[in-house]
């Protein structure tokens, strides 16, 4: 049974997950909340939501994309937008090859949540910048795919990266990992 308007919202910041469950209450969303893949997977088999708002990156280490995966799946139908502090192309690409409609970073509000619901299609006119990507930028993508390919294990990435564990220790407190 599909419910009308009915958002599952995947987050586990209690704070923001509360601010946005009233923000899509008050627009007339029902909204249902999970803190993990588990809940999610309970939640699925109880309702069939429409739209869904996932954090990517989980308590535990636990990834959104499982999220993404697991609804598309119960539902091909439902538009889901993946939310992220640390956005990287990689996660993104991914994200959108296991269902989701849409990719935004944090900080989203519910206006740039509900825009996104409504662009579900490609756009040709999306503007191409000629400005390329800078070694930062491509080295912290770098850093946080091996970092979702090896289930955020930290030591275990910083062999894969080729690097001393206190080093990208270092750089993630540098530029933080936000859930």
């Amino acid at each position: 049974m599909v419910e009308d308007r009915l958002l599952l919202l995947v987050e586990d910041d209690a704070a923001f997950a509360r601010t946005l469950k009233r923000s899509f209450e008050r627009r007339g969303y029902r909204v249902l909340h999970a803190t993990s893949g588990e809940e999610v997977q309970l939640l699925l088999t109880q309702h069939r939501p429409q739209y869904a708002v996932m954090d990517l990156k989980l308590a535990g280490n636990a990834s959104g994309l499982n999220c993404v995966q697991m609804l598309h799946l119960h539902n091909p139908d439902a538009l889901i937008v993946v939310l992220t502090g640390y956005a990287s192309i990689a996660t993104a690409v991914e994200a959108v090859k296991l269902g989701a409609c849409h990719y935004l970073a944090k900080p989203s509000n519910t206006d740039d949540i509900e825009a996104a619901f409504g662009r579900v299609e490609g756009r040709t006119d999306v503007e191409v910048s000629s400005q390329t990507t800078s070694i930062k930028t491509l080295e912290w993508e770098h850093i946080h795919e091996t970092l979702a390919e090896s289930g955020f294990n930290i030591s275990e990435a910083a062999r894969r990266l080729g690097m001393h564990r206190r080093t990208l220790q270092r750089k993630l407190q540098k530029r933080p990992v936000r859930r």
